[in-house]
């Protein structure tokens, strides 16, 4: 279908919002690769939690594929971002952006009923490459003023780095900026959770046991329904947040990384 002149791909259509896939192209040095870029458009502008940007009033938030021949290229990701904004004809100030290395055919979504609430998870994962046990092993990458870069025989090399398991969790409720906070916990719990159930080894100890990847990110996006001030597990939303979560990163681990059960 057409979508301000744009070929888009329909993913999901609920309530006052839609979501889609924008295929398109991007470019570093000449090099050309096809991609696609995961879109949710609100009628309204929403306030969201981006682990990337903290609180925004956004009208759309979204998940950028990185191509594959692209992952070890992107040394600019300001620059990089600013060419897909471009791409998909959106204001930076007018969106949340996460971008990942899966690919966006690989996206899973889960939704959750209870009463008069949903929430849905739309999410790409993948852990082959940087699975991680926290607590248990030393980090690779250190950021001085906004810039990363990763230790190399104790010597630091500039690195920019792209999101491996990106949720975007969309609810009715109208959660308090709390609720939303603690949301993220909830999401992390259930995303751990799933990685275990699937016994997602870490990359660089495959002894351990992951509890997710180094790069994950996550944006929560509040409706504008009954309001809710507590998202943790004892709740019914809490209770949804954790199933959509889980069901979506298991399928989309299973089609990234081609698991076998």
């Amino acid at each position: 279908m057409l979508k301000n002149g744009k070929v888009v791909e329909d993913v999901l259509k609920m309530d006052d919002w839609f979501a889609y896939k924008i295929p398109h192209t991007v470019e570093i040095d000449g090099e050309v690769e096809n991609t696609k870029t995961l879109v949710i458009e609100f009628e309204k502008k929403r306030r969201v939690l981006s682990t990337r940007e903290g609180f925004k009033e956004v009208k759309y938030v979204g998940n950028h594929s990185i191509p594959v021949p692209f992952w070890d290229k992107v040394h600019n990701y300001k620059d990089y971002e600013k060419q897909v904004l471009e791409k998909i004809g959106i204001k930076k100030e007018d969106i949340a952006l996460l971008s990942t290395g899966a690919d966006m055919d690989n996206l899973a979504v889960a939704k959750e009923e209870f009463d008069e609430f949903y929430v849905v998870a739309f999410t790409t994962a993948g852990a082959k490459y940087n699975a991680v046990r926290l607590g248990d092993e030393e980090a690779d990458y250190i950021e001085k003023d906004l810039k990363t870069y990763k230790i190399v025989d104790g010597k630091l090399v500039p690195k920019e780095e792209v999101g491996t398991v990106n949720i975007i969790l969309i609810t009715n409720a109208d959660l308090t900026d709390g609720a939303m906070a603690r949301a993220i916990i909830t999401i992390t719990e259930a995303k751990t959770n799933a990685f275990q159930e699937l016994d997602i080894r870490s990359t660089k100890h495959p002894e351990l046991q992951a509890t997710g990847t180094g790069t994950d990110n996550t944006i929560v996006v509040k409706g504008f329904g009954k309001k809710v001030s507590y998202t943790g597990g004892h709740t019914k939303i809490g209770e949804m947040i954790a199933k959509a979560v889980k069901r979506s990163v298991i399928e989309a681990l299973i089609k990234q990384d081609e698991l076998e059960l």
